[in-house]
């Protein structure tokens, strides 16, 4: 899923590590993901914990999309910052999934994203790549 996930590749997001309802990605802020204010673009923030709740939640072998997601901003990226997001499965029942993603530079919490997932019968889930 990691190859074929060009935006999230593009952007400079890379996956750490991923597990059964879990997975880690990380992003080195550049000046290309700066916006008009000098700050990491809340849309590269998105980007990065939601690429961690894809591989989260296509972590069990089932092809698994997103219902829904929001982000809340807490404090800005930085040009230089590498931007760490854990997303963890918080539960589900039938074809739906509650994850959190919790996106930090160092200690300090950047955003919080909360993402719902569907189940997409049929379609198989392409398995993750090796962690880099």
């Amino acid at each position: 899923m990691e190859y074929a996930d060009v935006a999230a590749r593009e952007a400079g997001v890379r996956l750490v590590d991923v597990g059964p309802g879990h997975a880690t990605t990380a992003l080195t802020v550049t000046d290309k993901h700066l916006n008009g204010h000098g700050i990491c673009h809340g849309g590269y923030v998105f980007l990065l914990a939601d690429a961690a709740f894809a591989y989260a939640c296509n972590s069990f072998g089932v092809s698994t999309v997103a219902a829904g997601a929001d982000v809340t901003f807490l404090r800005p990226g930085a040009a230089g910052e590498e931007l760490v997001a854990e997303a963890r499965r918080l539960g589900g029942a039938g074809r739906s999934g509650l994850y959190d993603v919790t996106v930090r530079a160092g200690d300090a919490v950047v955003a919080e994203f909360r993402g719902r997932s569907r189940a997409v019968p049929g379609l198989a889930a392409p398995p993750p790549p090796p962690p880099v």
